[in-house]
């Protein structure tokens, strides 16, 4: 299976920003990839995670299609496990895994974004780093820039490194409209240097990619170049 895991070191940390541009930017170029988001929670107020990234990359999928992108749709915003059981419902690891294989049969590259951090429950026995094993993707690990990225930081390094995973590298996500400075600079060489991780690049902070149905096309340069930089560092 060719593709990338997106995960974070916490929830809203710009995961789904990150995994929507780099689906945009591999169509863009030819590439045939497709998102997944395989449990999607906080679906009941505002744009799915699934959907944000899909109009991202201008792309129109069949319900069948859209079910296999994401096995697990949850109305209230929390942690999988415990939205499936408010459900009625539990989270099956082998659901999932059956339908990255599917996705990866009908395109090229498969774009799977976690949900909250590392650690967070699929259901009462299993959690996302179960999930990243069993899909054996590359993980690009997606961090805040500012105070407290360290420690968040590498504690996620390590639990990646725990379980064997191939790490990609670390994206920084700026989420908030806050001026990069000394702290942020140093963030960057710290965690490089103690996680012995490539820094793939910074996402700045963007207006539009705060908006419900986000356009590629229409977003800043300097958003683009960003995306383009971390995407010829992966070497897709």
């Amino acid at each position: 299976m060719n593709g990338l895991f997106i995960t974070g070191t916490d929830t809203d940390i710009g995961k789904t920003a990150l995994s929507a541009l780099l689906l945009a930017e591999l169509r863009r170029r030819g590439v045939n990839a497709a998102p997944m988001k395989p449990a999607q929670t906080g679906c009941e107020n505002g744009v799915p995670d699934l959907d944000y990234a899909l109009s991202m990359a201008s792309m129109s999928v069949s319900e069948e299609t859209y079910k296999t992108m994401s096995p697990y749709t949850f109305e209230p915003a929390c942690s999988p496990h415990l939205a499936a059981e408010r459900a009625g419902a539990e989270i099956e690891m082998a659901e999932i895994v059956t339908a990255a294989r599917t996705l990866a049969s009908e395109y090229e590259f498969v774009i799977a974004e976690g949900a909250g951090g590392i650690m967070v429950p699929l259901n009462r026995r299993e959690t996302m780093l179960d999930l990243m094993h069993a899909l054996k993707l590359p993980v690009v690990l997606t961090a805040r820039p500012g105070l407290g990225s360290i420690n968040h930081t590498l504690l996620s390094i390590r639990a990646l490194r725990s379980e064997s995973l191939d790490i990609a590298g670390v994206v920084f996500v700026a989420t908030i409209p806050a001026e990069s400075g000394f702290i942020e600079e140093d963030n960057i060489t710290t965690i490089e240097h103690f996680g012995k991780v490539p820094i793939l690049g910074t996402i700045p902070y963007c207006a539009a990619l705060d908006t419900l149905n986000p356009d590629y096309s229409s977003l800043p340069i300097t958003i683009v170049a960003a995306v383009e930089k971390i995407i010829n560092q992966l070497a897709l």
